[in-house]
């Protein structure tokens, strides 16, 4: 059964720092790439990034300049996204999600940024940033 739970959102400050966590069930760790997704209101979802699950890279979107840092602990079956110099435009309901697709490209060739209704999504947990 695929599990994936967020945690550790809530109210941030303007330029403060925040980790996100994602527990993955089973195997999900040792098979699949993962991939962190946000929501901000009255907008579409949107990719952050996504950890390669057999070369181990992480690739990130464009607009995340550095901000925003992903990384696994497979012991614990956690994938973590630290955001930092947070910006109210980063205010979202934060998801992790996978394509459940062994030997999958998706990080690297982008296909990722595209993952929808037919993939695997937590329930996502929400940041908030404000002044």
């Amino acid at each position: 059964q695929v599990q994936l739970v967020e945690s550790g959102g809530g109210l941030v400050q303007i330029g403060g720092s925040v980790t996100l966590s994602c527990y993955a069930s089973g195997g999900l760790l040792d098979y699949f790439n993962l991939g962190w997704f946000r929501q901000a209101p009255g907008k579409e979802r949107e990719a952050t990034s996504c950890l390669d699950n057999v070369s181990e890279k992480v690739y990130y979107t464009d607009f995340v300049k550095g901000r925003f840092t992903m990384s696994r602990d497979k012991v614990k079956r956690l994938v973590y996204l630290q955001l930092n110099n947070l910006e109210s435009e980063d205010t979202a309901v934060y998801y992790c999600a996978t394509d459940l697709t062994m030997a999958s490209r998706a990080c690297e060739s982008g296909e990722y940024e595209r993952w929808g209704e037919k993939d695997y999504w937590g329930q996502g947990t929400q940041v908030t940033v404000s002044s």
